[in-house]
């Protein structure tokens, strides 16, 4: 026996599930969109408190909250790190409104950056549908920022070596300079190792790790020896630094107390970084800002006065006798 054929009123009861499913399923996203809007707003709140208490801290430059500050900027870049996950199905580039599209804009990578320029042309030389010719009719363009992998590489300098067929006399190219007398390292190799070092606080032994992942095998006190020759040969430059400041007319320094290995003990002793800063651009001069820093195993006013000795300007700092020293020297 056949099966009956459905009737008009069948289509119409599924026709009015679906349309309640649907219903509820769009009432179940709308929620949804609306809860994670209501959190996404919260967050951003929260940020903008924690970056205004952030700012708060940093204007105070006498109050000694440099653990806490840290701590306000770590739980701030979790804070944002979990808010753009949460919400990253959220900032599509392009925003449907009602009636109309919106493309959000989108930020412009910095223009000083080199760039490498990929053009990708259709799989085919003719049109798929009709196999006509193609005329170009303008293009489309997008930028990522892109890494591009740091190598190691070895330079080997090759210098053939020739007689004269005459008097037999040897005729070479002379060796190029080398940072480093019998060295291994170039000058790139260095700034990069002490880069690494004092401006990103990476330790030798973190550097020889990173180095060996890419094939590099060289050791801590190769690194150590390395750098040491090469604050040698930044000494003179420091120098004329240190020159061109004590001629200026207004000077700010201060200083910070740091842990300092002292040589040959194995201990540390209670010692401070300086900084010496001349920048009146605010006030319209055309000098170039200038800084030099001097690290020393105490906080004595000695330090200073050989440090500003021949100065004849205005000495900006706090309230340290060495100052006062320093500025009646």
């Amino acid at each position: 026996m056949s099966e009956q054929a459905p009737s008009i009123a069948d289509f119409l009861a599924r026709i009015a599930t679906l349309e309640a499913a649907v219903c509820a399923r769009d009432i179940a996203i709308a929620e949804r969109d609306e809860q994670l809007r209501r959190e996404r707003a919260e967050a951003a709140l929260r940020i903008q408190r924690l970056q205004l208490q952030i700012d708060r801290f940093n204007r105070k430059a006498f109050v000694r909250s440099s653990e806490k500050l840290g701590q306000m900027q770590l739980e701030l870049e979790d804070l944002e790190t979990d808010f753009a996950a949460s919400v990253s199905d959220l900032e599509l580039p392009i925003v449907a409104h009602s009636d109309k599209v919106r493309v959000l804009p989108l930020r412009k990578l910095n223009p000083n950056l080199p760039r490498k320029r990929v053009v990708r042309e259709p799989s085919c030389a003719c049109c798929p549908g009709c196999g006509g010719d193609l005329r170009a009719m303008g293009e489309d363009s997008d930028e990522m920022l892109d890494l591009v992998a740091q190598a190691w590489q070895v330079m080997e300098t090759v210098r053939p070596k020739y007689s004269c067929r005459t008097c037999d006399k040897i005729i070479q190219a002379p060796a190029p300079a080398k940072a480093i007398a019998r060295g291994k390292l170039s000058y790139a190799a260095l700034a990069h190792i002490m880069m690494a070092k004092w401006g990103y606080y990476l330790p030798y032994y973190r550097q020889v790790q990173m180095m060996a992942a890419k094939g590099v095998d060289i050791e801590r006190s190769t690194l150590a020896r390395s750098a040491g020759y090469a604050a040698a040969l930044l000494d003179p430059i420091y120098n004329r630094i240190r020159e061109i400041g004590r001629t200026r007319s207004k000077i700010h320094t201060d200083d910070t107390r740091l842990p300092i290995l002292a040589p040959g003990t194995g201990k540390t002793h209670k010692g401070a970084l300086w900084v010496y800063v001349a920048d009146d651009r605010n006030s319209g001069s055309k000098e170039p800002p200038i800084a030099w820093y001097r690290a020393t195993m105490g906080r004595a006013g000695e330090s200073v006065m050989s440090e500003l000795a021949g100065f004849a300007g205005t000495l900006q700092a706090d309230g340290f006798s060495g100052y006062v020293a320093a500025v009646h020297m």
